[in-house]
């Protein structure tokens, strides 16, 4: 069913970033964390979503938590425009009054996000950890601050909406329902869209890892207890092996022994591997933050009174890289057998 107006209501709004549907999960992952939120406030769950020949996305939404969908669809949408996409998102907002708005922390939300909060005059806090909904109904707003030293808890008692962006792999998302139902809400492309300053020439679309080290099943996370970028390099063989991902603290990428994308705590990645290897990781909070959901740990520090250490599973005295080594040449040879 089609409709053209929605009066206003309780609600809370998901941006829907489909560009890069199969890689990018955080709309999907912000849809669930929106339907547990949304009874505690009575509010109805909605995506918004503008582009060219979306139908299957705005399924796809619908299949995954949706109880809305607001789409503008329109071959003029097939790129992105920063000008466009703030004003469709800001009348749309300033017409349905949402209570919150949540947007992926992704390098798109990082661009956009500020902007809406700009035009609407309301507060955002970037970059979330965590979501709950306080005894006022107030969405609190989890992050990290300070470069990741300490932890805010902020929330918006006035303006609105309660705008949020939230790291991919905070939540976890809802399983494909091929049998939901939700409305689907057309909203025509005005006639006074603004003229493009910027004008799209070419993209490409850098090749994508093998997998997310937010979805890896194995992940092996080396600290600066490593000794040296040389070393540190023996995890990427060591994960090559196993069919893992590699993850870094921020000492590690800092000294560019590890790309960003590595980065897992408040300033990088949250992570839930079914195993995860810690090598050289005192265990500063910054980091474990990002990691409790791991099934199974096993940490590898000279320190027998690291932090990462008492957190782990199995908890192994050795020094880092030399146990690594010998955990390469094992698994070698259990590959020749």
């Amino acid at each position: 069913m089609k409709e053209k107006m929605n009066k206003p209501g309780k609600s809370i709004w998901v941006f829907g970033d489909y560009r890069n549907y199969f890689q990018n999960r955080v709309t999907l992952q912000l849809l669930a964390r929106a339907r547990e939120l949304a009874p505690e406030i009575g509010a109805e769950v909605c995506a918004i979503i503008f582009g060219s020949q979306v139908d299957e996305y705005v399924g796809e939404y619908i299949a995954h938590g949706a109880e809305t969908v607001y789409v503008t669809d329109d071959p003029i949408l097939k790129d992105y425009s920063v000008e466009t996409y703030l004003m469709l998102t800001e009348r749309l907002i300033r017409r349905h009054r949402p209570d919150i708005f949540l947007i992926g922390a992704t390098d798109f939300g990082r661009e956009f996000a500020p902007r809406v909060a700009k035009r609407l005059k309301t507060g955002l806090t970037a970059d979330c950890i965590g979501l709950e909904i306080n005894a006022n109904g107030l969405l609190v707003q989890t992050a990290p601050s300070f470069g990741g030293n300490l932890i805010a808890t902020i929330i918006t008692p006035e303006k609105r909406p309660q705008m949020a962006t939230v790291r991919p792999g905070t939540f976890k998302e809802l399983p494909h329902d091929a049998t939901a139902t939700g409305r689907i809400i057309s909203v025509p492309l005005p006639d006074d869209l603004p003229r493009a300053r910027v004008r799209l020439v070419h993209c490409e679309r850098k090749p994508p890892r093998e997998q997310r080290i937010e979805d890896a099943g194995i992940v092996i996370c080396g600290g600066r207890g490593m000794g040296s970028k040389a070393k540190f390099k023996k995890l990427f063989e060591m994960a090559r092996i196993m069919g893992a991902e590699v993850g870094a603290t921020r000492p590690v990428v800092h000294s560019q022994w590890a790309d960003h994308d590595c980065l897992v705590g408040q300033a990088g990645k949250n992570i839930h591997p079914q195993i995860l290897f810690s090598f050289g990781v005192s265990g500063a909070i910054q980091h474990t933050a990002a990691i409790h959901d791991a099934d199974l740990i096993i940490a590898v520090n000279k320190n027998p009174n690291a932090a990462m250490m008492k957190m782990a599973d199995v908890a192994i005295v050795a020094d880092a890289s030399q146990f690594c080594s010998a955990l390469i040449r094992e698994l070698r040879k259990r590959i020749r057998e």
